[in-house]
């Protein structure tokens, strides 16, 4: 079995795959430049945040590693878990689609990240896996759920890359490529980040299919329940999620979820009191916000009922509530949507 990468032969394979995003006619510039790569015969994966800076009816420059140029349409987005999809009408002969892979890649793996950091194409950097349940904050608000955490170098002009792993073969077969991650720089230091392919995986067909992806919500603010927030309110094991309000708001119950009514301060700080504790969702365990998040993407859909059990008063309570739809953020890049802000 294969347990390190080889590098050249990575880089050499997959390279003519990964593209160059242009916006706005800025080139080799920190703010007008990002990454993509090759998800099906007509379409690229990039962030959200680098097709947003498109502004000209949506159209994008494209760099190939050959040297080829297109002009690619954004034709959807997701601002709550940093993808776009972008259609193009004629790949190079050697660009092919790169597979994500079917589950998230387990800390220690090692991989490698290409794209076109700081404006300078056709780069890659390496490195491990260092944990794949990471949650990172959004501009809007939101946190994205199982993100991929590496020590490879992501800088910006690598957002939309691939963060790319060998697959498992036996030394006489050739190596295969997996996408374990879609890079979204951020700043940090010998820390890097990708949204995972899990959450890919759920949000790329409808970006291609409809332009946009229906998120369902429980429209409320939570907690992770530690134990200070646990002793406080009646929960004898630190675990679930704490409903602490409703949407930014005081609101103190929505759709039979009852939200804190009063805090109390422990060693100098305000803890909330009185809110309903999720422990499950249709069954599932949900120990921890991030849990909250991700079985909300991957498992629903807006207006469907769910069955949410909860700790009230620390006493045991099953609840049935439908979904909302998570407020849209950005444009509709299919079907010529306005804006809507997040709440």
């Amino acid at each position: 079995m294969m347990t390190d990468i080889d590098l050249e032969r990575l880089y050499r394979e997959v390279i003519p795959s990964v593209v160059s995003v242009y916006v706005n006619g800025r080139r080799r510039s920190t703010g007008g430049a990002g990454s993509a790569f090759v998800y099906d015969d007509q379409h690229l994966v990039t962030n959200e945040h680098v097709a947003r800076l498109a502004t000209d009816d949506d159209r994008v420059e494209l760099r190939f590693a050959d040297g080829s140029w297109r002009v690619g349409d954004v034709v959807g987005s997701d601002a709550y878990t940093d993808l776009a999809v972008i259609s193009v009408p004629e790949l190079p002969d050697d660009a092919s689609p790169l597979a994500l892979a079917i589950d998230n890649p387990a800390p220690g793996r090692h991989v490698a990240a290409l794209g076109n950091p700081l404006g300078l194409d056709g780069s890659i950097s390496a490195g491990i896996v260092s944990g794949s349940n990471r949650s990172l904050p959004t501009s809007n608000g939101f946190a994205i759920p199982d993100v991929v955490q590496t020590d490879a170098p992501i800088n910006p002009g690598n957002s939309g890359g691939p963060l790319v792993g060998v697959v498992a073969a036996s030394e006489s077969d050739s190596p295969a490529y997996e996408v374990v991650g879609v890079n979204r720089a951020k700043s940090g230091d010998n820390i890097g980040f990708a949204v995972s392919p899990i959450i890919a995986q759920h949000i790329l067909p409808s970006l291609v299919e409809d332009g946009r992806y229906r998120h369902s919500y429980l429209r409320a603010r939570t907690l992770d329940v530690t134990p200070t927030i646990a002793d406080v309110n009646d929960v004898v094991i630190p675990s679930g999620v704490l409903v602490v309000d409703f949407g930014g708001t005081n609101d103190t119950e929505d759709d039979g979820l009852r939200g804190c009514s009063s805090a109390v301060e422990v060693r100098g700080m305000r803890v909330p009191v009185g809110g309903d504790v999720i422990v499950a969702i249709e069954g599932r365990p949900i120990r921890t916000h991030e849990e909250l998040m991700r079985y909300l993407i991957t498992e629903t859909r807006p207006s469907e009922p769910v069955a949410v059990d909860v700790l009230r008063d620390g006493e045991p309570l099953s609840l049935c509530l439908v979904l909302d739809e998570r407020p849209f953020v950005g444009s509709d890049n299919r079907n010529g949507g306005s804006q809507i802000p997040i709440e």
